[in-house]
Protein backbone atom coordinates (compact mmCIF):
# COMPACT_ATOMS: atom_id res chain seq x y z
CA UNK A 1 0.00 0.00 0.00
CA UNK A 2 1.49 3.30 -0.81
CA UNK A 3 0.18 6.70 -0.06
CA UNK A 4 0.47 9.71 -3.04
CA UNK A 5 0.56 6.85 -6.13
CA UNK A 6 0.25 9.25 -8.60
CA UNK A 7 3.03 11.30 -7.51
CA UNK A 8 5.29 8.84 -5.14
CA UNK A 9 8.37 8.90 -6.75
CA UNK A 10 11.16 5.72 -7.70
CA UNK A 11 13.61 7.02 -4.90
CA UNK A 12 10.42 6.82 -2.53
CA UNK A 13 9.60 3.67 -3.48
CA UNK A 14 13.19 2.06 -3.69
CA UNK A 15 13.28 3.33 0.04
CA UNK A 16 9.79 1.71 1.04
CA UNK A 17 11.04 -1.40 -0.47
CA UNK A 18 14.35 -1.75 1.56
CA UNK A 19 12.68 -0.57 4.81
CA UNK A 20 10.01 -3.64 3.95
CA UNK A 21 13.00 -6.05 3.11
CA UNK A 22 15.01 -4.89 5.60
CA UNK A 23 18.22 -4.22 3.19
CA UNK A 24 21.02 -2.58 4.18
CA UNK A 25 22.14 0.64 2.70
CA UNK A 26 24.13 -0.15 0.11
CA UNK A 27 21.28 -1.45 -1.44
CA UNK A 28 20.56 2.07 -2.59
CA UNK A 29 23.18 1.67 -5.29
CA UNK A 30 23.13 -2.24 -5.82
CA UNK A 31 19.14 -1.98 -7.05
CA UNK A 32 17.50 0.08 -9.24
CA UNK A 33 13.26 0.06 -9.73
CA UNK A 34 12.74 -1.55 -13.27
CA UNK A 35 9.64 -1.65 -15.64
CA UNK A 36 9.33 -4.88 -17.12
CA UNK A 37 7.12 -6.53 -19.92
CA UNK A 38 7.68 -9.24 -22.71
CA UNK A 39 8.13 -6.56 -25.10
CA UNK A 40 10.23 -3.71 -23.41
CA UNK A 41 12.32 -3.41 -20.49
CA UNK A 42 12.96 -0.25 -18.38
CA UNK A 43 15.55 0.84 -15.88
CA UNK A 44 13.93 4.15 -14.07
CA UNK A 45 15.53 7.21 -12.83
CA UNK A 46 14.99 8.31 -8.88
CA UNK A 47 12.96 11.24 -10.11
CA UNK A 48 10.64 9.15 -12.19
CA UNK A 49 6.87 9.15 -11.10
CA UNK A 50 6.29 5.01 -11.89
CA UNK A 51 2.18 5.70 -11.84
CA UNK A 52 2.96 8.26 -14.73
CA UNK A 53 5.12 5.82 -16.66
CA UNK A 54 2.76 3.32 -16.62
CA UNK A 55 0.18 5.44 -17.84
CA UNK A 56 2.44 6.11 -21.28
CA UNK A 57 3.57 2.73 -21.55
CA UNK A 58 1.82 1.79 -24.69
CA UNK A 59 3.18 5.25 -26.35
CA UNK A 60 6.77 3.84 -25.35
CA UNK A 61 5.88 0.50 -26.66
CA UNK A 62 4.93 2.40 -30.40
CA UNK A 63 8.28 4.31 -29.97
CA UNK A 64 10.45 1.51 -29.01
CA UNK A 65 8.64 -1.94 -30.64
CA UNK A 66 7.44 -3.30 -33.86
CA UNK A 67 4.98 -5.17 -32.11
CA UNK A 68 1.18 -5.01 -33.32
CA UNK A 69 -1.55 -2.72 -31.84
CA UNK A 70 -2.93 -5.63 -30.29
CA UNK A 71 0.03 -6.71 -28.25
CA UNK A 72 0.56 -3.38 -26.98
CA UNK A 73 -3.12 -2.78 -25.99
CA UNK A 74 -2.63 -5.82 -24.24
CA UNK A 75 0.94 -4.97 -22.23
CA UNK A 76 1.00 -4.37 -19.45
CA UNK A 77 4.06 -3.64 -17.29
CA UNK A 78 5.00 -4.98 -14.16
CA UNK A 79 7.42 -2.81 -11.65
CA UNK A 80 10.10 -5.11 -10.37
CA UNK A 81 13.13 -4.55 -8.11
CA UNK A 82 16.44 -5.20 -9.42
CA UNK A 83 20.05 -4.86 -10.33
CA UNK A 84 21.43 -1.56 -11.09
CA UNK A 85 22.87 -2.11 -14.59
CA UNK A 86 25.15 0.51 -13.98
CA UNK A 87 26.38 -1.23 -10.54
CA UNK A 88 30.46 -2.80 -10.66
CA UNK A 89 30.57 -6.33 -11.16
CA UNK A 90 33.94 -5.67 -8.87
CA UNK A 91 32.09 -4.23 -5.58
CA UNK A 92 29.64 -7.25 -5.84
CA UNK A 93 31.93 -9.48 -4.35
CA UNK A 94 32.60 -7.07 -1.18
CA UNK A 95 29.00 -7.32 -0.34
CA UNK A 96 28.21 -9.23 3.07
CA UNK A 97 24.73 -8.92 3.67
CA UNK A 98 22.88 -11.93 3.38
CA UNK A 99 19.39 -10.66 2.10
CA UNK A 100 21.34 -8.87 -0.57
CA UNK A 101 23.40 -11.54 -1.90
CA UNK A 102 20.18 -13.73 -1.74
CA UNK A 103 18.49 -11.15 -4.56
CA UNK A 104 21.50 -11.00 -6.71
CA UNK A 105 21.57 -15.16 -6.45
CA UNK A 106 17.95 -14.99 -6.96
CA UNK A 107 18.05 -12.78 -10.23
CA UNK A 108 21.48 -14.28 -11.90
CA UNK A 109 19.55 -17.87 -11.70
CA UNK A 110 16.58 -16.71 -13.41
CA UNK A 111 18.81 -15.34 -15.82
CA UNK A 112 20.40 -18.39 -16.36
CA UNK A 113 17.36 -20.63 -16.25
CA UNK A 114 15.79 -18.71 -18.89
CA UNK A 115 18.55 -18.44 -21.04
CA UNK A 116 19.05 -14.73 -20.71
CA UNK A 117 22.93 -15.43 -20.26
CA UNK A 118 23.73 -17.99 -22.62
CA UNK A 119 26.30 -20.76 -20.52
CA UNK A 120 28.43 -23.94 -21.11
CA UNK A 121 27.15 -27.37 -20.24
CA UNK A 122 29.66 -27.73 -17.96
CA UNK A 123 29.40 -24.47 -16.35
CA UNK A 124 25.70 -25.06 -16.11
CA UNK A 125 26.13 -27.95 -14.40
CA UNK A 126 28.43 -26.23 -11.51
CA UNK A 127 25.88 -23.26 -11.34
CA UNK A 128 23.39 -25.99 -10.74
CA UNK A 129 24.90 -27.95 -8.37
CA UNK A 130 25.17 -25.20 -6.51
CA UNK A 131 21.62 -24.33 -6.85
CA UNK A 132 21.04 -27.81 -5.33
CA UNK A 133 22.82 -27.20 -2.43
CA UNK A 134 21.21 -23.59 -1.73
CA UNK A 135 17.36 -25.16 -2.23
CA UNK A 136 17.86 -29.03 -0.77
CA UNK A 137 21.30 -28.60 1.62
CA UNK A 138 24.32 -30.38 1.98
CA UNK A 139 25.08 -33.80 -1.00
CA UNK A 140 23.15 -37.13 1.12
CA UNK A 141 24.29 -40.03 -1.65
CA UNK A 142 20.68 -41.65 0.09
CA UNK A 143 18.26 -38.95 -0.66
CA UNK A 144 20.36 -37.39 -3.69
CA UNK A 145 20.37 -39.30 -6.65
CA UNK A 146 20.16 -38.84 -10.29
CA UNK A 147 16.79 -39.82 -10.95
CA UNK A 148 15.42 -37.78 -7.55
CA UNK A 149 17.26 -34.66 -9.84
CA UNK A 150 15.98 -35.79 -13.16
CA UNK A 151 12.26 -34.85 -11.96
CA UNK A 152 13.15 -31.47 -10.59
CA UNK A 153 15.99 -30.58 -13.54
CA UNK A 154 14.29 -27.62 -14.79
CA UNK A 155 14.79 -26.02 -11.29
CA UNK A 156 18.54 -26.26 -12.16
CA UNK A 157 19.27 -25.81 -15.47
CA UNK A 158 18.54 -23.64 -18.18
CA UNK A 159 15.47 -24.83 -19.58
CA UNK A 160 16.61 -25.37 -23.03
CA UNK A 161 18.96 -28.33 -21.96
CA UNK A 162 16.02 -29.80 -19.97
CA UNK A 163 13.58 -29.80 -23.00
CA UNK A 164 12.33 -33.23 -24.11
CA UNK A 165 11.07 -33.39 -27.76
CA UNK A 166 7.52 -34.82 -27.73
CA UNK A 167 5.95 -34.24 -31.30
CA UNK A 168 6.32 -37.52 -33.62
CA UNK A 169 8.88 -35.33 -35.91
CA UNK A 170 11.26 -35.17 -32.79
CA UNK A 171 11.10 -38.93 -31.96
CA UNK A 172 11.83 -39.87 -35.31
CA UNK A 173 14.49 -37.92 -35.52
CA UNK A 174 16.10 -38.29 -32.99
CA UNK A 175 15.76 -42.23 -33.15
CA UNK A 176 18.84 -44.52 -31.82
CA UNK A 177 20.31 -41.23 -30.72
CA UNK A 178 21.22 -41.05 -27.28
CA UNK A 179 19.91 -38.08 -24.91
CA UNK A 180 22.49 -36.37 -23.04
CA UNK A 181 22.00 -37.12 -19.47
CA UNK A 182 22.48 -34.17 -18.31
CA UNK A 183 21.21 -35.26 -14.32
CA UNK A 184 24.26 -37.51 -14.23
CA UNK A 185 26.83 -34.27 -15.16
CA UNK A 186 24.64 -32.34 -12.24
CA UNK A 187 25.05 -35.00 -9.69
CA UNK A 188 28.84 -35.44 -9.69
CA UNK A 189 28.88 -31.55 -9.53
CA UNK A 190 26.50 -31.76 -6.26
CA UNK A 191 28.92 -34.25 -5.18
CA UNK A 192 32.21 -32.13 -5.18
CA UNK A 193 30.10 -28.93 -4.06
CA UNK A 194 32.85 -27.59 -1.10
CA UNK A 195 31.61 -27.32 2.86
CA UNK A 196 33.17 -25.35 4.94
CA UNK A 197 33.19 -27.52 7.98
CA UNK A 198 34.01 -24.86 10.57
CA UNK A 199 30.96 -22.35 9.77
CA UNK A 200 27.30 -22.64 10.54
CA UNK A 201 24.63 -22.34 8.03
CA UNK A 202 23.86 -18.97 7.49
CA UNK A 203 27.53 -18.26 6.64
CA UNK A 204 27.25 -21.39 4.30
CA UNK A 205 24.68 -19.81 1.99
CA UNK A 206 26.39 -16.25 2.07
CA UNK A 207 29.37 -18.34 0.62
CA UNK A 208 27.46 -20.41 -2.05
CA UNK A 209 25.59 -16.95 -2.88
CA UNK A 210 29.28 -15.54 -3.21
CA UNK A 211 30.10 -18.48 -5.31
CA UNK A 212 27.47 -18.65 -7.66
CA UNK A 213 27.79 -14.67 -8.54
CA UNK A 214 31.75 -15.23 -8.82
CA UNK A 215 30.88 -17.95 -11.56
CA UNK A 216 28.49 -15.73 -12.98
CA UNK A 217 30.63 -13.02 -13.45
CA UNK A 218 33.03 -14.87 -15.71
CA UNK A 219 30.00 -14.52 -18.51
CA UNK A 220 30.91 -11.71 -19.67
CA UNK A 221 27.03 -10.40 -20.35
CA UNK A 222 26.41 -10.69 -16.63
CA UNK A 223 24.46 -7.39 -14.92
CA UNK A 224 23.96 -6.41 -18.72
CA UNK A 225 20.33 -4.83 -19.78
CA UNK A 226 18.70 -6.58 -22.72
CA UNK A 227 17.23 -5.06 -26.43
CA UNK A 228 16.00 -6.83 -29.00
CA UNK A 229 16.72 -6.73 -32.76
CA UNK A 230 17.60 -8.33 -35.86
CA UNK A 231 20.70 -8.56 -38.08
CA UNK A 232 21.20 -9.76 -41.61
CA UNK A 233 22.27 -13.85 -41.97
CA UNK A 234 24.93 -14.47 -44.62
CA UNK A 235 23.45 -15.47 -48.07
CA UNK A 236 23.12 -18.73 -48.47
CA UNK A 237 22.30 -21.12 -51.65
CA UNK A 238 22.17 -19.99 -55.83
CA UNK A 239 19.46 -17.35 -54.95
CA UNK A 240 21.62 -15.58 -52.17
CA UNK A 241 18.93 -15.42 -49.95
CA UNK A 242 19.39 -14.18 -46.22
CA UNK A 243 16.79 -13.17 -44.14
CA UNK A 244 17.15 -11.96 -40.68
CA UNK A 245 18.29 -13.57 -37.99
CA UNK A 246 16.56 -12.53 -34.10
CA UNK A 247 19.46 -11.26 -31.89
CA UNK A 248 19.31 -10.17 -27.87
CA UNK A 249 21.76 -7.11 -27.48
CA UNK A 250 23.57 -6.84 -23.92
CA UNK A 251 24.86 -3.51 -23.10
CA UNK A 252 26.87 -3.05 -19.76
CA UNK A 253 29.91 -1.10 -18.34
CA UNK A 254 32.11 -3.02 -19.89
CA UNK A 255 30.81 -3.70 -23.79
CA UNK A 256 28.11 -5.04 -25.59
CA UNK A 257 27.21 -8.55 -26.87
CA UNK A 258 25.21 -9.75 -29.50
CA UNK A 259 23.24 -13.28 -28.96
CA UNK A 260 21.60 -15.36 -30.78
CA UNK A 261 17.91 -15.39 -29.55
CA UNK A 262 17.29 -19.52 -30.72
CA UNK A 263 20.77 -20.84 -30.04
CA UNK A 264 21.90 -19.52 -27.05
CA UNK A 265 25.18 -18.32 -27.89
CA UNK A 266 27.34 -15.11 -28.52
CA UNK A 267 27.69 -14.24 -32.34
CA UNK A 268 30.02 -10.75 -31.56
CA UNK A 269 31.05 -9.72 -27.97
CA UNK A 270 33.34 -6.12 -28.01
CA UNK A 271 34.41 -4.38 -24.97
CA UNK A 272 34.35 -0.61 -25.47
CA UNK A 273 37.81 -0.12 -26.77
CA UNK A 274 37.19 -2.46 -29.07
CA UNK A 275 34.62 -0.79 -30.90
CA UNK A 276 33.16 1.99 -32.92
CA UNK A 277 29.16 2.88 -33.13
CA UNK A 278 26.27 4.75 -34.13
CA UNK A 279 22.68 4.82 -34.67
CA UNK A 280 20.73 5.96 -37.82
CA UNK A 281 17.31 7.10 -38.04
CA UNK A 282 15.09 5.57 -40.30
CA UNK A 283 14.05 7.83 -44.08
CA UNK A 284 11.77 6.34 -46.51
CA UNK A 285 13.37 3.20 -46.87
CA UNK A 286 15.60 2.03 -44.02
CA UNK A 287 14.64 1.62 -40.19
CA UNK A 288 16.26 2.19 -36.76
CA UNK A 289 20.13 1.08 -36.88
CA UNK A 290 22.40 0.66 -34.76
CA UNK A 291 25.81 -0.10 -36.56
CA UNK A 292 29.07 -1.46 -34.63
CA UNK A 293 32.15 -1.14 -36.53
CA UNK A 294 35.20 -3.56 -35.37
CA UNK A 295 38.29 -4.92 -36.75
CA UNK A 296 38.60 -8.03 -38.88
CA UNK A 297 39.93 -10.15 -41.87
CA UNK A 298 38.25 -10.70 -45.10
CA UNK A 299 40.15 -13.53 -46.86
CA UNK A 300 43.96 -12.77 -44.90
CA UNK A 301 43.56 -8.84 -45.24
CA UNK A 302 42.66 -6.74 -42.40
CA UNK A 303 39.67 -4.73 -43.04
CA UNK A 304 37.02 -2.57 -40.66
CA UNK A 305 33.76 -5.03 -40.04
CA UNK A 306 30.26 -3.44 -39.82
CA UNK A 307 27.28 -5.39 -38.31
CA UNK A 308 23.65 -3.76 -38.80
CA UNK A 309 21.36 -4.37 -35.89
CA UNK A 310 17.82 -3.48 -36.99
CA UNK A 311 15.97 -2.35 -33.77
CA UNK A 312 13.52 0.39 -32.66
CA UNK A 313 15.43 0.32 -29.54
CA UNK A 314 18.58 1.21 -31.32
CA UNK A 315 18.63 4.53 -29.91
CA UNK A 316 18.03 3.29 -26.30
CA UNK A 317 21.18 1.21 -27.43
CA UNK A 318 23.29 3.90 -28.20
CA UNK A 319 22.63 6.14 -25.68
CA UNK A 320 23.29 3.36 -22.95
CA UNK A 321 26.46 2.76 -24.87
CA UNK A 322 27.46 6.54 -25.02
CA UNK A 323 26.56 6.67 -20.83
CA UNK A 324 28.63 3.57 -19.99
CA UNK A 325 31.89 5.14 -21.45
CA UNK A 326 31.17 8.46 -19.60
CA UNK A 327 31.26 6.97 -16.28
CA UNK A 328 34.02 4.66 -17.08
CA UNK A 329 36.03 8.02 -18.39
CA UNK A 330 35.10 9.37 -14.83
CA UNK A 331 35.80 6.13 -12.79
CA UNK A 332 39.52 6.15 -14.68
CA UNK A 333 39.79 9.82 -13.93
CA UNK A 334 38.83 9.60 -10.39
CA UNK A 335 40.99 6.20 -10.00
CA UNK A 336 43.85 8.07 -11.48
CA UNK A 337 43.39 11.19 -8.94
CA UNK A 338 43.43 8.87 -5.60
CA UNK A 339 46.60 6.48 -7.18
CA UNK A 340 48.25 9.89 -7.12
CA UNK A 341 47.37 11.09 -3.88
CA UNK A 342 48.24 7.91 -2.24
CA UNK A 343 51.85 7.68 -4.02
CA UNK A 344 52.44 10.63 -5.72
CA UNK A 345 55.72 9.47 -7.03
CA UNK A 346 55.87 6.10 -7.60
CA UNK A 347 52.11 4.77 -9.01
CA UNK A 348 51.08 1.53 -7.97
CA UNK A 349 51.89 -0.62 -11.00
CA UNK A 350 49.07 -1.93 -13.18
CA UNK A 351 48.55 -5.91 -12.81
CA UNK A 352 49.30 -8.13 -15.51
CA UNK A 353 47.10 -11.02 -15.25
CA UNK A 354 47.06 -13.64 -18.02
CA UNK A 355 43.47 -14.11 -19.55
CA UNK A 356 41.89 -17.16 -18.70
CA UNK A 357 41.53 -19.70 -21.43
CA UNK A 358 38.48 -20.65 -23.14
CA UNK A 359 37.32 -23.79 -24.43
CA UNK A 360 36.71 -23.73 -28.15
CA UNK A 361 33.23 -23.48 -29.68
CA UNK A 362 32.29 -22.26 -25.92
CA UNK A 363 29.06 -20.27 -26.22
CA UNK A 364 30.51 -17.22 -24.18
CA UNK A 365 33.22 -16.94 -27.94
CA UNK A 366 32.43 -14.44 -30.79
CA UNK A 367 30.95 -16.17 -33.99
CA UNK A 368 32.22 -14.35 -36.62
CA UNK A 369 31.74 -16.39 -39.56
CA UNK A 370 27.95 -16.38 -38.61
CA UNK A 371 27.56 -12.55 -39.01
CA UNK A 372 27.07 -10.64 -42.50
CA UNK A 373 28.80 -7.79 -41.98
CA UNK A 374 30.33 -5.01 -44.20
CA UNK A 375 33.98 -4.90 -44.87
CA UNK A 376 35.60 -1.79 -46.13
CA UNK A 377 39.27 0.39 -45.64
CA UNK A 378 39.56 3.70 -46.05
CA UNK A 379 41.37 5.38 -48.92
CA UNK A 380 41.47 9.07 -48.72
CA UNK A 381 37.57 9.97 -49.08
CA UNK A 382 37.00 7.12 -50.88
CA UNK A 383 35.71 4.08 -49.29
CA UNK A 384 37.63 0.42 -50.78
CA UNK A 385 37.99 -2.79 -49.45
CA UNK A 386 42.02 -2.35 -48.84
CA UNK A 387 43.72 -1.08 -46.31
CA UNK A 388 44.26 -2.25 -42.46
CA UNK A 389 43.62 1.00 -40.36
CA UNK A 390 40.61 2.02 -38.28
CA UNK A 391 41.94 5.21 -37.07
CA UNK A 392 40.08 7.58 -38.93
CA UNK A 393 36.76 5.70 -38.57
CA UNK A 394 34.04 8.01 -39.99
CA UNK A 395 32.42 6.86 -36.36
CA UNK A 396 34.86 8.81 -34.18
CA UNK A 397 33.51 10.17 -31.17
CA UNK A 398 34.06 12.71 -28.65
CA UNK A 399 33.27 11.73 -25.30
CA UNK A 400 32.60 14.87 -22.07
CA UNK A 401 33.84 14.27 -19.19
CA UNK A 402 31.16 16.32 -17.72
CA UNK A 403 28.21 15.10 -16.03
CA UNK A 404 26.81 11.76 -17.15
CA UNK A 405 23.22 12.51 -19.26
CA UNK A 406 21.82 8.74 -20.37
CA UNK A 407 17.98 8.90 -19.64
CA UNK A 408 16.51 5.58 -19.94
CA UNK A 409 13.33 6.16 -21.66
CA UNK A 410 11.83 9.70 -22.89
CA UNK A 411 7.96 9.54 -23.53
CA UNK A 412 7.16 10.91 -26.99
CA UNK A 413 3.58 13.08 -25.16
CA UNK A 414 4.44 13.99 -22.05
CA UNK A 415 8.15 14.20 -20.95
CA UNK A 416 9.27 11.33 -18.30
CA UNK A 417 11.60 14.17 -16.74
CA UNK A 418 8.21 15.45 -15.59
CA UNK A 419 6.84 12.41 -14.22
Amino acid sequence: SVDSLMSVTVHELHRIVRDALQLPECAMEVFALWLISPLLEVQLKPKHQPYKVCRQWQELLLRFTDCQEDEIMQDEPSLQFRRNVFFPKRRELQIENEAVLRLLYEEAKFNILEGRYPCDVEDCEQLGALVCRLQLGPYDQDQHTACALKEKLEAFLPAHLCRRGHSLLTALWKRGAKQPAYEQGLLQAYQTVREEAACDEPEALRQHYRAYLQRCHQLPYYGCAFFYGEIDKPAQGFLHRGGRKAVSVAISLEGVYVMDSKEKHVLLGLRFQELSWDHTYPDEEEEHILWLEFDGENEGILVNKLLKIYSKQAELMSGLIEYCLELNVAAEASALENSTLQSPTLPPLASKQRPKLRRQNSVVCSRIQHLATIDYIEDGKEIKRVKPKRTASFFTRQFSHGAASYSAVQAPAESLEQG
